[in-house]
């Protein structure tokens, strides 16, 4: 029988790019005879978003589309988390409502686990020959420190451990406590996928086509000492 995967697609204020996103993937044809689900958790946006991705799910009956949204802005953690247990696949991976990264490239993900060997799979925008975006020096210093301590304490050697892809089997995520709702998601499922007994995480090389903050792009300084908060918190302090 075939395997499904689960696309989780957390948005807020993305009516610009939510269609083409959509659109893209739709087109993917996933590997190894995966089927797909989409699921799109709209986190109370003040835009158009809910609009477009309604008349995106009409325009594509042929495609199984699942649509979510919260009353209350909560933050990117909490639309995954609502993604996540609505979820119907075997496999769950995500995918921001922007263009920073190509669903073409969920195959890359999906070869560790069809050849038998990952449960878990994180898509580096740090490591093998993909297009990376030239942008800021600061972010990739920051990214590269961050990883860097939580790597220290999980004892894993990942080398992009904020990056959006992330591939799970989905009784392995489903299975978590997963507390954050911004962007310290993170470090929290990676500190609480490293302590599965026998769990099988592998890295794969992608491409990045990363936003400026005039384009959209959210995440900010704040955010990057909340993440250290919760490096220490969920690998120490809640451990």
């Amino acid at each position: 029988m075939a395997s499904k995967l689960s696309v989780i697609i957390p948005a807020y204020n993305e009516e610009k790019t939510i269609q083409t996103v959509l659109k893209s993937v739709c087109e993917v044809q996933l590997i190894g005879n995966f089927t797909k689900e989409i699921i799109v958790v709209n986190d109370c946006s003040k835009d158009r978003t809910e609009e477009k991705v309604l008349e995106f799910k009409a325009s594509r009956p042929d495609i199984e589309i699942a649509y979510f949204k919260h009353d209350i802005n909560q933050g990117k953690g909490a639309a995954l988390h609502t993604g996540i247990r609505e979820a119907t696949g075997d496999y769950i991976i995500v995918q921001d409502a922007d263009l920073e990264y190509d669903p073409k490239e969920f195959n890359l993900l999906l070869q560790p686990v069809i050849d038998g060997f990952a449960d878990v799979v994180y898509g580096s925008r740090f490591s093998g020959g993909n297009a990376h975006r030239i942008l800021f020096f600061w972010h990739s210093i920051g990214n590269k420190f961050l990883t860097f301590c939580s790597n220290a304490l999980t004892n894993l050697n990942l080398t992009d451990m904020e990056t959006c892809y992330k591939l799970w089997q989905a009784d392995i995520i489903k299975s978590l406590h997963l507390r954050e709702k911004r962007f310290g998601f993170e470090p929290e499922v990676t500190a609480k996928i490293s302590r599965k007994p026998n769990i099988r995480i592998y890295e794969v090389g992608i491409s990045y086509y990363g936003r400026t903050y005039a384009e959209g792009k959210k995440i900010n300084w704040k955010d990057g000492f909340r993440a250290i908060y919760c490096i220490l918190k969920y690998n120490i302090w809640s451990k």
